[in-house]
């Protein structure tokens, strides 16, 4: 499943990014096996909100279908 698709409130395990992403993921200091939290899920296509190793992270919607993870 992908981030895009983690009802607000939900954990997930980070298992799998898409390759042109990962790089860049890691800047922001989300890694593979990671937990996340999705805080908050903008309206009208806006951001997602997520907690990951005590830090929050705005994603857009087009980064988020391509971060795939495990719903705990």
């Amino acid at each position: 499943m992908t981030l895009l698709e983690v009802p607000s409130g939900k954990r997930a395990r980070l298992v799998k990014v898409h390759d042109s992403l990962r790089a860049k993921l890691k800047t922001h200091g989300l890694h593979i096996g990671d937990d996340l939290r999705i805080l908050r899920v903008a309206p009208l296509g806006g951001p997602l909100l997520v907690e990951v190793n005590g830090r929050e992270i705005a994603l857009g919607r087009a980064v988020a279908e391509k971060i795939f993870v495990e719903v705990e």
